[in-house]
């Protein structure tokens, strides 16, 4: 689904500059920013410890520039036993950045990378961030290099993390793995990422953690147009987080036993959501056995089949109260993130995120026997805070644009019929006080084709197939409204897919 409409874009582009001065979003970087960004690019150098002699590889998305992780994999033999080494390299940013300097200030202030559809609202300037931090292919760059030893389970006997000086050589994307994996090409890296990966994913499923694997909604420039692409995420894309996942596990555990450093933590669902979800799943005709956990739970859901899907969104209630605990002496009593079920940190995306840079430094400086820096001490009370604030201002900025997308997309098909898939349905009508009026019941449906979720009016029950009509696409509101009606009341339902293929 694509706009090409020009009025429509001019309307577009105005909703989304005047979203970003709503979420009062920090674009561009001051001379003083820039100038000590240029100083310490200038300035640097390179570890002395060199593990160039590891042919790293990165995996991205297509067209990344900002690159924090690379990752090489190789098998374990000796007197031990067989398993696995997995070296991960994760882009020194605090090379770069002074403590409580221009760059350092300005980097609180924004807390993360915000990606909107009209560009990338970067946390650290470009030279820093696509260029000199970057883990680019070919370019000797200086990275936190983490090395863990695994057994033939892919259990992590060992790990260690230093700095060092690193050379990618390959930069894939998740497309090119998937299809050289799948055709039977792959070299010995990708095989051992999915050997590796399925190890882990069944670790997860042992200790009770759970991964939600919702179908992709990405929004796309090509310099003309815009457009949102819906789809599954790849089994790679799975294996590769569960590397993330492992070393972020792994410098919780160094931060705990060092009694310094700050988690990524998640209360577990309360018995209400729990039931809550249960009866769904019964209502949707796919029951949650009593003896599985909600972990192997989800991974039995097929997004394809629209109760299914809809019980996946349904889901989601239970990965709520995400945030960050902080300590320096007493560890705190709640350590874990529950849908991971084991302590957390965010740590491998440096260049993106605010939080990851102070944990970094924490876990060298405790692997290797030294204090924590004094500037590491001083922010982690802050830091809950400052996430919190960006993680709300980049949910609003992703909310905010895919409405506007939406609405710009559909502006020109008001009154059509559409075929969806209800994914939460409405509340239970209730009679209102007398001589007032009663709230219009809506739900949320995902619309078949163009693909796209929405709020919609009527009486609405999860994982029904519904046809439904647009009321609404305001593009200055970046609001998008169906309604439900009885169906001999309706247009013939479009379905640009079928007619495509009918074509």
């Amino acid at each position: 689904m694509d706009l090409r409409d020009r009025e429509s874009q001019q309307r577009l582009t105005e909703s989304l500059r005047t979203l970003r001065e709503e979420l009062d979003i920090r674009e561009g970087f001051s001379h003083d920013v820039l100038q000590e960004a240029d100083a310490s690019v200038a300035l640097h150098r390179l570890p002395p410890a060199d593990r160039r002699d590891l042919p790293f590889l990165t995996i991205d998305p297509p067209g990344s520039t900002d690159l924090d992780q690379a990752v090489h994999l190789a098998r374990r033999t000796g007197d031990a036993g067989e398993g696995y080494e997995v070296w991960y390299a994760i882009a020194d940013v605090p090379l770069f950045v002074a403590p409580g300097g221009a760059i350092d200030t300005e980097a609180r202030l924004r807390g993360q990378t915000m990606y909107a559809p009209d560009g990338r609202i970067s946390l650290h300037p470009e030279v820093i961030s696509e260029d000199a931090a970057s883990l680019l292919p070919e370019q000797d760059r200086p990275a936190f290099v983490w090395h863990f030893e695994l057994d033939a389970e892919a259990v992590v006997l060992s790990v260690d993390v230093s700095r060092a000086t690193v050379r990618s050589r390959r930069q894939l994307t998740y497309a090119q793995v998937q299809a050289d994996i799948d055709a039977g090409t792959a070299d010995e890296q990708l095989m051992l990422l999915r050997e590796i990966g399925v190890l882990r994913i069944r670790q997860e499923l042992d200790r009770g953690g759970a991964s939600l694997n919702l179908p992709r909604q990405d929004i796309t420039h090509d310099g003309e147009s815009y457009a949102i692409v819906t789809e599954p995420p790849l089994p790679c894309e799975d294996w590769n987080a569960q590397i993330s996942l492992m070393t972020g596990m792994a410098a919780a555990r160094i931060m705990i036993d060092g009694g310094i450093g700050i988690l990524r933590t998640l209360p577990s669902p309360d018995e209400g959501a729990l039931g809550k979800f249960r009866r769904q799943s019964e209502a949707l005709e796919h029951p949650w056995p009593r003896d599985m956990p909600y972990g192997a739970f989800l991974r039995t859901l097929d997004v394809t089949d629209p109760r299914q899907l809809a019980l996946m969104h349904s889901a989601a209630s239970l990965f709520r109260g995400a945030g960050y605990t902080a300590f320096d002496g007493e560890v705190p009593d709640s350590l874990v993130q529950s849908a991971i079920a084991a302590p957390y940190a965010h740590t491998t995306a440096p260049l993106r995120r605010l939080v990851d840079r102070f944990v970094l430094v924490t876990c060298a400086s405790l692997c290797a026997g030294e204090e924590v820096p004094g500037w590491v001490r001083s922010a982690l009370p802050h830091l809950n805070a400052l996430m919190a604030s960006s993680n709300q201002t980049a949910s609003r900025l992703d909310a905010g644009a895919m409405d506007a997308v939406q609405a710009a997309l559909l502006s020109n098909r008001i009154g059509e019929a559409f075929s969806a898939i209800v994914l939460q349905g409405s509340p239970p009508a209730v009679e209102d006080a007398p001589g007032r009026q009663a709230p219009r019941l809506s739900g949320t449906v995902q619309v078949t084709e163009p693909p796209l979720e929405a709020k919609c009016y009527g009486e609405l029950v999860a994982g029904e197939r519904v046809t439904v009509v647009l009321l609404e696409a305001d593009i200055a509101r970046r609001l998008l409204r169906f309604e439900v009606k009885p169906t001999d009341t309706l247009p013939q339902a479009r379905d640009d897919t079928a007619q495509g293929q009918a074509g």
